[in-house]
């Protein structure tokens, strides 16, 4: 995954934590805006939601931010 997305990740899912606690939930779609202006970039984010990481559609904000950290 794209470092600038990594970081954007990382970024959104510790604002959704401040604002909502620690039991947020998401979907990949949360990192990108209503209008699909880079699908290539969306479906490299899908590609490791779903098939590397095998998740959910809506996982703990924290997961997500841990799972992408460690990348």
């Amino acid at each position: 995954m794209r470092q600038g997305m990594k970081e954007k990740i990382i970024r959104i899912c510790d604002s959704k934590i401040a604002s909502k606690g620690s039991d947020v939930g998401l979907s990949f779609y949360a990192f990108f805006a209503n209008k699909n202006d880079d699908p290539e970039l969306l479906m490299e984010v899908a590609h490791w939601w779903i098939m590397e990481m095998k998740l959910d559609h809506f996982e703990k904000a924290e997961k997500v931010r841990n799972l992408v950290s460690a990348l």
